[in-house]
């Protein structure tokens, strides 16, 4: 019998769930176009590499399957051409864990401590973005006494720190209701403003459920945003992305496992530049069959791990269980868009930060960018644009510029010059989330039990946060079953 949470998502989507799976017959691929992996695991972002790296030291081999033409997923780096400075304006900071400082030590990638800001010494423009004018008289809430109170909320919750959705049956109330409610009744209100600029992406936080906020900002959060983050030494957060990737592609195929007619290359431990077109899964085993930049393969492989975020929309071709689909479609998600700008006509000593000049705790307004930052780039500023939903790029970068047309028409900036976008991604769909009558029908449990069934395990952000260490950690917990 379906649960409650699986049913209130299979009444949306009675129609989607019917549809037949698809037939992958291996006699229609020849030997060159058949790969034969332990492991399948499609995506190669944040976990889907962890689990990659952390298969093969198991002694398994895996094939990577990864849209984009790098590895990294949310990690984005800029190389400033004319002097080499590396920026990073995705994941720019890491809690400092043991997960952390082991993965980063394997590739002997040096760690320091810092916030991942260049602002320090910057003198901040708050600035309401509608109007581009400065917000008079906004001076920051002291939110010692308010972070007080959060962590002796937050301490009643220990799970929220703990890898994975591991909520209690029945989930309190105090979890279930909107952030807005939580913060007024705990009286929290002057470290909304902080944990606002942690869950950028998120939309309204204020409207969302309470146990989203607090298990993204977390102990963990807590505890670095008083004393300080990881981040690489070398200022460059996608190091660790090539050098797996070249580890990848080192290994060797040549096992007993696999007739010698279905080897291929050793460079293709991860296919760049690709996507599954089908999937067909049972207890014995996976099929999938993807379009790579050399062809069509069919991906044999015992076990199949997906880390790319379960939305509907990202499964076409996949053989979804009426489970699957019936929780998939539930989740919402927020908008979160990153990139570096020229010309923007903003000093580089100035940080433009985002002020609502009438909104609850002065947040800013969705969607809308949150700050202009400086970088180590002279002349090159930082931004991050969170939305409600999604958006299109062309969207995000026409408000981007329609916000600094307004700093300019206030004459908060002078500059005759037009903005120029050097960098820019898409993190969308992101923090991906359920309402709380979904949550309290018991949601997570249902999304939990998908782990195994049809030789199929999930990771990534949805099981877990937006964090990539905790991301990390909640993959290794998967790692054993998968190389059982």
């Amino acid at each position: 019998m379906l649960s409650l949470s699986v049913l209130l998502g299979v009444f949306l989507t009675s129609q989607a769930a019917a549809l037949p799976s698809p037939s992958i017959n291996t006699a229609d691929y020849g030997s060159s176009s058949i790969i034969r992996r332990d492991v399948c695991i499609i995506g190669g972002g944040s976990s889907g590499t962890y689990a990659a790296i952390g298969l093969r030291d198991k002694g398994k081999s895996v094939a990577v399957i990864e849209k984009q033409s790098v590895l990294g997923g949310h990690t984005n780096t800029y190389t400033d051409p004319n002097n080499g400075t590396k920026v990073d304006y995705g994941v720019v900071v890491f809690g400092n864990t043991s997960i952390v400082t082991s993965y980063f030590g394997r590739f002997n990638i040096p760690l320091t401590s810092g916030t991942g800001s260049f602002a320090t010494n910057a003198t901040i423009f708050n600035v309401d973005f509608r109007t581009g004018e400065i917000v008079p008289g906004y001076v920051a809430e002291n939110p010692t006494a308010a972070f007080t109170a959060y962590a002796a909320q937050l301490a009643k919750y220990p799970y929220l720190s703990e890898p994975g959705w591991n909520l209690p049956d029945p989930v309190p109330a105090d979890l279930l209701i909107p952030f807005e409610d939580f913060v007024s009744k705990y009286e929290i209100g002057a470290a909304v403003q902080i944990i606002n600029q942690y869950a950028q992406g998120f939309g309204d936080i204020l409207t969302i459920p309470t146990v989203y906020l607090l298990k993204y900002f977390n102990r963990p959060v807590l505890v670095g945003a008083q004393t300080a983050f990881l981040t690489t030494a070398r200022r460059d957060n996608s190091e660790i992305y090539e050098k797996a990737r070249a580890e990848l592609g080192s290994m060797s195929h040549q096992t007993n496992r696999h007739p010698p007619e279905t080897e291929i290359s050793i460079t293709e431990d991860v296919f760049l530049d690709s996507t599954v077109l089908a999937t067909s899964r049972n207890a014995n085993g996976v099929r999938v069959v993807v379009r790579t930049p050399q062809g069509v393969k069919l991906v044999l492989a015992k076990k199949l791990l997906i880390s790319i975020p379960p939305k509907l929309s990202n499964f076409k071709g996949f053989d979804l269980s009426t489970t699957e689909r019936g929780l998939f479609s539930q989740f919402t998600n927020g908008g979160y868009y990153t990139g570096l700008l020229r010309n923007t006509g903003i000093p580089d000593n100035i940080l433009v930060n985002n002020i609502g000049a009438d909104t609850p705790y002065n947040l800013p307004a969705v969607p809308g960018s949150y700050a202009f930052s400086p970088t180590l780039v002279p002349g090159l500023k930082d931004l991050k644009v969170g939305t409600p939903t999604a958006i299109s790029d062309a969207e995000v970068k026409a408000l981007v510029v329609a916000e600094i047309e307004r700093l300019k028409t206030a004459g908060t900036i002078t500059t005759a010059t037009a903005p120029e976008f050097v960098a820019y991604n898409s993190h969308t769909p992101y923090e991906l989330r359920v309402s709380a009558d979904a949550i309290e029908a018991g949601f997570y449990k249902e999304l939990n039990a998908l782990q195994g069934h049809k030789s199929t395990w999930w990771t990534g952000a949805a099981f877990d946060k937006h964090a990539s260490g905790e991301i990390w950690a909640f993959t290794a917990g998967l790692l054993p079953a998968i190389a059982a």
